[in-house]
């Protein structure tokens, strides 16, 4: 049966998107702080915090890859259709991230496994919340059932630490895809520069092609690791 591995790129939506009760709400951290400088520090932790809420961004890039086939789709923001470099990767512009959504959700109807990188805690929620307030209809629902199964979710973030049998002191830690990555002989997404960190920049600077091959590097990374745990570990207990 063939896995679809997935992952996916977010972008802070600009502060004019909320208006005045939701900015005291969210900064309120900060704005309880009795110095000034520590609550400019707090400011500033909590805007860089955006990018990781569904409230507060947006979905500008998913990456699928077929796990048996390696071929796949990386659907992505522009604002001008962009030519890929080409092979088993199909790049596709998206005007609107529910127009990106909802392809998203049309491929994956007809895949019953996926594989993801801690997507059970990042990816697969964001997906849901941010369907929901675009009114999306999603057509799997299932992603965040029974936490100990592989099907029909994979999450590697998971097996490999064995859902977090030893905490974070214990043998099975959990390290980040980079580290894995390094151990495991695979090409980092991270070689070439580009990490989650910089979309933000990337989109303020229209570099819309840059966020999705990053996001190919990082799918590509996450099929190769998913194919070690099958091959070598599925199965512990």
């Amino acid at each position: 049966m063939s896995c679809l591995v997935f992952d996916i790129e977010t972008s802070a939506l600009p502060k004019e998107h909320f208006d005045e009760a939701q900015l005291e709400y969210l900064y309120r951290p900060a704005e309880n702080l009795p110095d000034e400088a520590d609550r400019e520090r707090k400011r500033e932790e909590i805007g860089r915090q955006f990018n990781l809420w569904p409230f507060t961004a947006q979905c500008v890039c998913i990456c699928m890859i077929n796990s048996d086939s390696g071929r796949g789709k990386v659907l992505y923001l522009s604002e001008d259709f962009e030519e890929g470099p080409g092979g088993p990767i199909e790049y596709v512009a998206c005007m609107d991230e529910a127009e990106l959504l909802s392809q998203f959700w049309e491929l994956v109807a007809k895949y019953n496994k996926i594989c993801t990188f801690n997507g059970r805690g990042f990816d697969v929620p964001f997906l849901y919340l941010r369907s929901a307030a675009l009114n999306v209809p999603i057509s799997r629902k299932d992603w965040l059932g029974y936490r100990f199964q592989t099907e029909p979710h994979c999450d590697l973030a998971d097996q490999f630490t064995f859902y977090n049998v030893g905490g974070f002191g214990g043998a099975a830690r959990r390290f980040n895809l980079d580290f894995y990555c390094k151990v495991f002989g695979i090409d980092s997404p991270k070689a070439e520069g580009v990490t989650g960190m910089d979309v933000n920049d990337l989109m303020a600077a229209g570099r819309y092609k840059e966020i999705a091959e990053y996001c190919v590097r990082d799918v590509v990374a996450t099929t190769r690791l998913y194919e070690i745990w099958r091959d070598r570990l599925a199965g512990v207990k």
